[in-house]
């Protein structure tokens, strides 16, 4: 997966109920990393395992590099 810098970068407005932000951010500190970067590290994490198990079909590859270009 690409990485971009930070000014590339998407802004979300994420709601999380206060019993899992509690989570993230007890994890967060033993990873040693800032709230908004652990989210950012689990999502990344989960998108790649989820490609390396469900692999795109080949014919599938043309329409999902046409979207990814416009989300550029």
């Amino acid at each position: 997966m690409e990485m971009k810098s930070d000014k590339d970068k998407k802004q979300i407005l994420l709601r999380l109920s206060p019993t899992l932000w509690k989570e993230l951010a007890a994890w967060a500190e033993d990873d040693f990393r800032s709230i908004n970067g652990q989210i950012e590290f689990l999502l990344t994490e989960s998108v790649r395992r989820r490609k390396s198990s469900f692999p795109v079909p080949r014919e599938n590859l043309a329409a999902a590099e046409i979207l990814q270009e416009k989300d550029e």
